[in-house]
């Protein structure tokens, strides 16, 4: 059996086991999936997993190899996702993962970017909580949803999201219960941008012994080290105590006023507590200069005998991968392209759309790459490698040699590319017009 086929019979496994015992995954255990149907549970996944960016009428009579007497209508589908629940397809992207063992740096360490990202989804006023009135960004307004995952930089996998209405977002609470849930063990290193700086961040990988790398903001530095004024260079580490109060009176320790850091009240901070009413803190910062002129300022408790200030500063750098997934993960797989309005439905289909991108990188990531001159290394056609496991993962039209064919498309890496990124007018989402 080729490696290709390993992975895909290990994907169907899980589905299979999940057949098995559905109560964990529908809302009425028992009742639900409980009488023979065209589209049954394990064919329902299935479906969800292949479905393409056409319409539903449409991609049922292609998954049923246009055969009406064995395609379901729309209808009948629409009833049958009803009844799953979003644990379904996260239990789905976590047993996938584990299957397969991720890649790690310097031994034990392995690099987890995490970072938000918005959808636009079909157009609804009526919805508060995910509604843009017209702005300046769009005309008629238009409705989003937010999304904060996680991603392997070097496995290149997704291993969970959040997903949030966009008017609703908070990306401080999302990437807390991301951490809080992360299931997958060892060493990791959570890469994220300045977005996902605080205090209660920062406690939150702490409790649960993980590593963090995080920019932070220039005035937030200072009020960490004290500075009145960053210089060019730091590699430093800081011990702080947090309370909620500023009052010398109130310090358990006055005679080190001078590490204490007050967090208002307004600000969420889940490890002050009656019982527990300060929080010590051991955190290193460093700051390097990444152009003339510019710096950058992360905040870490990565430990200086492993990693030094310009390892942190790759380590930082690496983060980019997971912006360059959103575009694939978003426009290359389709995930752009939802079935539904309700933003249950839609977390749905984000799930099977990270499932399929795991499943190509996987296989992707094995195929040996033919080197064709000494000017460049060579990477595998990403886009092309996607839609030939798409079609060996769905059965149409399926390839012989999965790896052979991917090996066969393939482009130059070209360091030190940088492109300024593109603003764009946001347009509501239609279901019309569809055409693949």
């Amino acid at each position: 059996m080729s490696f290709p086929q390993k992975v895909k019979s290990a994907l169907w496994s899980i589905v299979d086991a999940m057949a098995g015992s559905t109560a964990s995954f529908v809302k009425n255990p028992g009742k639900d999936f409980s009488r023979n149907r065209k589209i049954g549970f394990i064919q329902m996944i299935r479906f969800c997993l292949c479905m393409e960016s056409g319409c539903i009428s449409h991609e049922l009579l292609k998954y049923f190899y246009f055969n009406p007497d064995e395609a379901p209508s729309a209808s009948a589908f629409i009833q049958q996702r009803a009844k799953l629940l979003p644990e379904a397809f996260r239990y789905l992207l976590k047993q996938f993962n584990l299957r397969f063992p991720r890649r790690g740096l310097i031994g034990k360490y392995s690099l987890i970017a995490a970072d938000g990202s918005e959808f636009n989804i079909a157009r609804n006023p009526k919805d508060p909580s995910s509604f843009h009135p017209p702005n300046g960004k769009s005309k008629k307004g238009f409705n989003s949803i937010h999304t904060v995952s996680l991603f392997d930089l070097l496995s290149k996998r997704y291993l969970d999201v959040v997903v949030q209405p966009g008017r609703k977002k908070n990306e401080f609470a999302a990437f807390c219960q991301l951490l809080d849930r992360f299931p997958y063990g060892g060493s990791p290193v959570f890469i994220a941008d300045r977005g996902f700086a605080s205090y209660n961040v920062f406690a939150h990988a702490l409790e649960n012994g993980f590593y963090f790398v995080i920019r932070e903001k220039d005035i937030n530095a200072k009020r960490l080290l004290s500075f009145s004024c960053l210089p060019d260079r730091i590699d430093q580490w800081a011990d702080i105590i947090l309370s909620r109060s500023s009052a010398r009176k109130k310090m358990l320790h006055p005679h080190l006023a001078h590490l204490y850091r007050c967090i208002c009240k307004e600000v969420p901070f889940d490890f002050i507590t009656q019982d527990c009413p300060e929080y010590p803190m051991r955190l290193r910062v460093v700051r390097f200069q990444i152009s003339e002129g510019i710096f950058e300022n992360i905040v870490t408790n990565l430990p200086d005998e492993d990693f030094s200030l310009e390892q942190i500063k790759e380590i930082y750098r690496l983060r980019w991968g997971i912006e360059t997934s959103f575009r694939d993960l978003k426009h290359t797989v389709g995930t752009i392209n939802f079935h539904s309005k309700s933003p249950e439905f839609i977390e749905f289909e984000i799930l099977c759309r990270m499932t399929l991108y795991n499943f190509c990188t996987i296989i992707t990531m094995e195929v040996p790459i033919e080197k064709k001159t000494e000017k460049w290394e060579y990477q595998v056609n990403l886009s092309m490698a996607i839609k030939i496991c798409f079609a060996f993962l769905s059965d149409h039209a399926a390839p012989g040699n999965v790896e052979g064919l991917i090996g066969q498309y393939i482009l130059p890496v070209r360091p030190d590319r940088t492109y300024a990124r593109q603003l764009r007018f946001q347009s509501p989402v239609s279901f019309a017009y569809r055409f693949v």
